[in-house]
């Protein structure tokens, strides 16, 4: 073998090995970027800088939070399918990522191919609020009451395709009756039309409802989650309350850029596993009214794809499509 074949040959040789070298390297060794798809203040934002600063004792490294909020989500989204795929940014978004895969043709990344499901951070069970003027008590009211006046009961979400809406969507199909869906802006105007009666009733987070359940200023009738929740003991499951095996939760995860190292995603995994089963941050979790949420990068891809099926089934019954 001549010096130029040689040379070509331990160069090839470096360069098939950098990849393992890399891979070998202590993660994380520089700052983490940790991109929210959604405004600041919100439970999703909240939950992200809980993990982030978790994570970033256990890392001995900064983990910076930066609020990228639009489009549903899709701006921040965008922001970390073309980052660099190398653990060093990452995503935190909601359910609203398995929706907008389900209904939204015109999205601008591809959810399934250009990001990596990580982890799942928590979930939270959505209650079904109604005036206490309304004259509203149980779910088998509600229903009833949609059932004499048909289309004429009206409720409202934080836009379209939003939790709220899917949940409501979710509920008109389960009972089988015909209601007028309102959207707003935001989960806040939609409480505060149901308080007002311009609204029969409305779904949100425990979070934002329930400093006007305490208040005297909503009636819950029902959580949407499999079980009871912690900060609403009193309340009924929307399956208990008559509509046997409905769910439907509101939940949290975190992604990261399409070919991002296997070794780097499961570490990532494994130590926000770590991080939302220490004490300080359950506890913070059920003030929250929300429950973490323990699975592998694998059940985690799983769990998102039959959410996208989920919300792909709820959508076309009902007719939703996103633009």
């Amino acid at each position: 073998m001549g010096a130029a074949a040689a040379l070509r040959a331990w160069l090839a040789a470096a360069l098939l090995a950098q990849p393992a070298f890399a891979l070998a390297q202590p993660f994380p060794t520089k700052p983490v970027r940790v991109v929210v798809a959604f405004s600041p203040g919100g439970v999703t934002d909240i939950i992200a800088r809980a993990m982030g600063a978790k994570l970033g004792d256990l890392w001995g490294q900064a983990v910076v939070v930066e609020n990228r909020p639009g489009a549903g989500g899709s701006i921040g989204a965008v922001a970390v399918a073309r980052a660099p795929a190398d653990g060093y940014t990452l995503l935190v978004h909601s359910s609203g990522y398995a929706i907008n895969a389900a209904l939204n043709p015109a999205l601008p990344y591809d959810p399934r191919k250009e990001l990596i499901d990580v982890a799942p951070l928590a979930s939270q069970p959505m209650v079904l609020v109604v005036s206490p003027a309304s004259g509203i008590a149980t779910v088998r009211d509600l229903i009833a009451a949609a059932r004499a006046k048909p289309g004429g009961l009206a409720y409202g979400s934080s836009g379209i395709g939003s939790g709220a809406h899917m949940n409501g969507e979710k509920f008109r199909i389960a009972t089988g009756v015909e209601l007028l869906h309102v959207p707003y802006k935001g989960g806040a105007e939609s409480i505060n039309d149901t308080i007002a009666q311009r609204l029969a009733f409305t779904f949100n987070t425990v979070t934002l409802a329930l400093p006007h359940v305490r208040e005297g200023r909503l009636r819950p009738l029902g959580v949407s989650s499999a079980q009871r929740s912690a900060l609403l003991p009193d309340v009924p499951t929307i399956a208990e309350a008559g509509v046997p095996g409905f769910e439907f939760s509101f939940w949290n995860g975190l992604w990261a850029p399409a070919g991002t190292p296997p070794q780097v995603v499961e570490r990532i995994a494994a130590d926000v596993r770590g991080a939302f089963a220490q004490p300080d941050m359950r506890e913070r979790l059920t003030n929250l009214g929300a429950e973490p949420m323990d699975m592998t990068p694998a059940q985690f891809s799983r769990f998102v794809q039959s959410e996208i099926e989920d919300a792909a089934r709820i959508g076309k019954a009902a007719g939703i499509k996103l633009q």
